[in-house]
């Protein structure tokens, strides 16, 4: 099956032009497996390569993946970046740089490394590697200046095209400069009607001259058409651009001209602003990555501006094209394009720097309450929201511990914020990150403290799900004993699970049943993690059905069950139903394994559990064997086997999960024969989605699962010209449809497809057409 992925897409206006520079790309990408797209800011580099990626999808199996690496700050974060990007799972404890090759040895794929000039160095040594030991590993990356990469192809992203002055302008100036036609469509946008006259059009293009045909440029300038005529517009920037020359040339004279053009047209933006604005894009500049109105209230309100007043500053800012609205109709985020958030950062430091220091602490601020929030509303309905939402802040919560790490008297709230994010990187799979942080920050900052207790127990939490108990175990007895001492009893119940966990792992069943019926003596401390207590409960069920005490462990899943259906709470309801299934599995009763089974893998797949969905498909694939069914058995533990693969985990490190693989294998290959190895094959080319609506029957066939859609025919329609690059307007020309039916198309879209930006649905359109027969 074709895997076709994304990784963090972002919303983008209509593309004008580019034509032949797109027909390039894919050309080099064809021929090249290192392509650098290189030019100045605001040439379009970014936009250049997302309007390309859909025309690219379909020549690679396993996907394209972009990785946004302009608020990416440290250079170590580099592979993480593309770990997420890939959407990798792995428990085996091994570097980034090892994982990531072990993932891509045998993938087809094309890594889009976008805005990677602040880390130059970083991604040339991570391109180098990762190009030397894959095979079929293709990166098209975005920056400044070139990679250091031997046999990279360079392509220099010019400015757009623009008539030489005194040359008489073509009947159709727009078919023939791009830069012509890029402002007549920005202006469009602000000024409906607006089009190439022969009134205006010799002033369009002694603008965009001016303007040196920079397209982020025309698009500052063609935002204040809702305010000025064309000719105003030129007299006023040419003014500016005067200005700015007069004032380069007498303090170096070695500003590259184009650098100097876009400097004007920022600064023009800038003073066009109202004060509010101005005090927006400065404080907003330290954002890495996009963000939301409430993160943006937190951190850019204060002096020179109150909170009531930051929708109208943020939605001044996105109409002249200063902020980029990303999101969807129902979660708007917000980001800058790099030169404006470059522009915006030099503001904030022109009082050397304590602005800038106040707005990085206010970040801080924001993401420790926003994690403790996600933290305390974890065990209840809301785990699929907390989990989109702690995704779409990564890049926020990463540079937070950036700036904890780097800030002296800072390394406590690194550690806090760290400690509270446990549950994040332990139910999703992201222990690669997690360890990361998590052992740098405990490095970092020896003292003892409450903060130290938690991140303790929190890093053997990762170190235990990677199968490491001989590591784990010291770290959790550390843990306890700190809070004791601390006189913490509430940090100290956490380190049960920890504790039974790390012999529970090593075959000492006897012991850890001992350490978990123990901690259910005692009730629930004030304060302490329900989640962690619903633990307690999972692994000591867990250790009763190894025992053969199947009745008790079925008891006690059924006990906690009734609070997480209390509190609506679904991720430690779905190993509770996993152990019940298993215990029925054992005891003999099918039925009622196959239907907990499926309710824990409908749960599962809600939070994201991919290490649990692994387990509990070779649970129902057992069940399935004993009841005769040979080929869906099969299919599930080809299924299975691919989730172990891609997180390089060792099965038998998880006591109930060796003779249930080894019975439902036994049982398969018994029913089929032969036609084993084909269906085996068919769940190994299942993604994990896939696979888990296959499990529960919501596809009859695994082999034609990515043919399958749930738009319409005219939504599909609409699909395909979003793939073709139109914009909302020219869909509903198109279509001889309304502007408004044709954004409601859009936004179903967008809605049942579960993405975010137009570009991903360009992506999954081409991967279809790819594979359609």
């Amino acid at each position: 099956m074709t895997r076709q992925r994304i990784g963090r897409p972002v919303r983008v206006s209509s593309f004008v032009g580019r034509r032949q520079e797109t027909a390039e790309v894919k050309r080099l990408v064809a021929a090249h497996r290192l392509v650098s797209l290189t030019g100045t800011g605001g040439v379009g580099k970014t936009r250049l390569v997302l309007h390309a990626v859909p025309r690219l999808a379909r020549a690679f199996a396993d996907g394209v993946h972009i990785v946004q690496l302009a608020g990416v700050r440290d250079a170590s974060l580099v592979p993480l970046a593309l770990i997420e990007a890939l959407n990798i799972r792995d428990v085996s404890g091994r570097s980034p740089v090892r994982v990531l090759i072990d993932q891509l040895q045998d993938r087809e794929s094309l890594l889009v490394l976008d805005n990677g000039e602040h880390l130059a160095d970083a991604c040339s040594r991570l391109v180098e590697t990762l190009l030397a030991e894959t095979d079929r590993v293709r990166v098209l990356a975005t920056s400044r200046h070139p990679l250091d990469v031997t046999a990279q192809h360079v392509l220099e992203v010019q400015p757009l095209a623009t008539p030489t002055p005194g040359e008489p302008l073509p009947p159709k100036p727009a078919l023939e400069y791009p830069a012509l036609a890029l402002f007549a469509d920005r202006a469009a946008a602000v000024l409906p009607g607006f089009s190439l006259t022969a009134d205006n059009q010799d002033a369009v293009a002694a603008l965009c001259r001016r303007l040196d045909g920079l397209p982020l440029a025309i698009e500052l300038a063609a935002v204040r058409m809702r305010a000025l005529g064309v000719q105003q517009l030129l007299e006023r920037l040419d003014r500016r651009h005067r200005l700015l020359a007069d004032s380069a040339d007498s303090a170096s004279g070695d500003v590259l001209p184009r650098h100097r053009t876009l400097r004007a047209a920022v600064d023009w933006s800038h003073d066009l602003c109202t004060p509010e604005e101005q005090t927006v894009w400065a404080r907003a500049s330290v954002f890495a990555g996009s963000f939301d109105l409430g993160a943006a209230e937190e951190v850019c309100a204060g002096p020179g501006l109150d909170p009531d007043e930051m929708v109208d500053a943020v939605a001044g800012l996105v109409d002249k094209s200063l902020l980029v609205r990303d999101g969807d109709a129902v979660h708007a985020r917000y980001r800058m394009l790099e030169s404006i958030r470059q522009y915006g950062l030099d503001r904030l430091r022109e009082d050397g720097g304590r602005a800038e220091a106040v707005a990085r602490r206010r970040v801080r601020d924001w993401c420790l309450d926003f994690v403790e929030e996600c933290e305390r509303r974890w065990f209840g309905p809301d785990q699929p929201e907390l989990v989109r939402r702690l995704h779409a802040e990564s890049d926020l919560i990463r540079s937070a511990f950036e700036f904890c790490l780097n800030t002296p008297g800072e390394l406590r709230a690194g550690l806090k914020l760290a400690g509270h994010l446990w549950f994040f990187w332990f139910a999703t799979g992201a222990l690669v990150e997690g360890r990361y942080w998590l052992e740098r920050l405990l490095a970092a900052a020896p003292e003892p403290t409450v903060a130290r207790a938690r991140a303790l127990w929190g890093l053997a939490l990762m170190l235990l799900s990677q199968g490491n108990a001989l590591r784990a175990a010291p770290l959790v007895e550390e843990a306890r004993e700190l809070a004791l001492r601390l006189g913490d009893e509430v940090e100290a119940a956490h380190t049960y699970f920890g504790r039974g966990g790390a012999l529970l792992i090593s075959g000492d069943y006897t012991r850890a049943r001992a350490v978990y019926e123990e901690a259910l003596s005692r009730p629930p401390r004030a304060g302490e993690s329900m989640s962690l207590v619903g633990f307690k409960y999972v692994e000591l069920a867990h250790v009763l059905a190894i025992q053969g005490e199947f009745d008790r462990a079925m008891a006690l899943c059924e006990e906690f069950r009734q609070v997480c259906l209390t509190y609506g709470e679904q991720w430690i309801h779905s190993y509770l139903l996993r152990i019940l299934a298993f215990a029925e599995w054992a005891k003999g009763d099918q039925t009622s394994a196959r239907v907990h089974a499926r309710e824990c893998l409908r749960l599962k797949r809600s939070v994201g559990d991919v290490f649990g969905t692994g387990m509990t498909l070779e649970l129902l694939a057992a069940v399935h064997a004993r009841d005769g069914e040979g080929r869906p058995a099969a299919v599930l533990l080809g299924a299975a086997k691919r989730i172990w693969q891609d997180a390089h985990v060792a099965l038998d490190r998880t006591p109930s999960h060796g003779p249930v693989r080894t019975e439902a294998e036994e049982g398969a290959r018994a029913l089929l024969g032969g036609g084993f190895k084909s269906a085996y094959q068919e769940g190994l080319d299942l993604t994990s989605d896939h696979a888990v609506a296959y499990a529960l029957g919501e596809r009859e066939s695994a082999a034609r699962p990515v043919l399958d859609s749930p738009l319409t025919r005219r939504e599909t329609e609409v699909a395909e010209l979003l793939a073709e690059g139109l914009t909302n307007q020219q869909i509903a020309d198109r279509l001889v449809v309304a502007l408004r039916t044709a954004e409601g198309h859009v936004e179903r879209i967008l809605s049942k497809l579960g993405f975010t930006s137009r570009s991903q649905v360009a992506v999954w359109t081409e991967g279809r057409r790819a594979i359609r027969p």
